[in-house]
């Protein structure tokens, strides 16, 4: 079993007394070792490739709740929405109106997070301040879509406060929409290296992957 069984406790323990979900991000690990967490009692497993998570699905316990962490396409959207409990990275009107138009027809209201882009890099998505606003106010006419929250992706940086600043920012963001005081709002953000600091800014929902089931192929 490639699952490091001791380090998924400890985190859970963490985890636990501060009212965080782990998310374990098992993209590109087979089934068993998803089956090993699930025997653990472990339920939120993310995945970044539809595909990857059709196929999944279809063969693993069906109370496990899938949460959909890439960059996802509008036009694989019909894929997941018969049973995705959670897409984290909505980072368009376009894409969440997508999200609506596939809930319907599966008669589900499918909860979602809007990916604000809060990161040096470029070549991270996500909303800037004004279109998540703008997002917030359309939202409400779509009655098969519900947003949960808010999840951003910080600079992948060793340096501590660039990535503090950027977990700041979202969650001034969160506080600024009312998210803080609705009822289980999510503010997604935090994975492997930096959830310590996550936790200590207000995430709420973290994704932790190489430290739950080790390095990627």
């Amino acid at each position: 079993m490639s699952v490091n069984v001791e380090a998924y406790h400890s985190i859970q323990q963490v985890f636990l007394k501060q009212s965080v979900t782990l998310v374990a991000v098992s993209k590109l690990k087979p089934a068993s070792d998803i089956e090993a967490l699930y025997n653990l009692g472990h339920l939120d497993f993310g995945e970044n490739y539809v595909q990857e998570l059709v196929d999944k699905q279809a063969v693993l316990p069906a109370n496990i709740n899938w949460h959909f962490i890439g960059h996802l396409q509008s036009n694989k959207v019909k894929y997941i929405a018969p049973f995705v409990h959670l897409i984290h990275g909505v980072d368009s009107l376009k894409l969440l109106q997508e999200i609506n138009k596939q809930a319907l027809k599966n008669n589900r209201v499918i909860d979602c997070l809007l990916q604000v882009h809060i990161a040096k890099e470029e070549t991270k998505f996500g909303m800037d301040a004004l279109e998540l606003s703008d997002t917030l106010v359309t939202a409400k006419q779509l009655p098969n879509v519900n947003i949960k929250g808010l999840m951003g992706m910080a600079s992948f940086s060793d340096n501590q406060e660039l990535v503090a600043t950027e977990f700041k920012y979202l969650h001034e963001l969160f506080t600024t929409h009312h998210f803080n005081v609705q009822t289980n709002a999510v503010l997604s953000m935090g994975m492997s290296a930096d959830y310590a600091l996550a936790i200590k800014s207000g995430s709420n929902m973290i994704r932790i992957g190489s430290l739950l089931f080790g390095a990627r192929q």
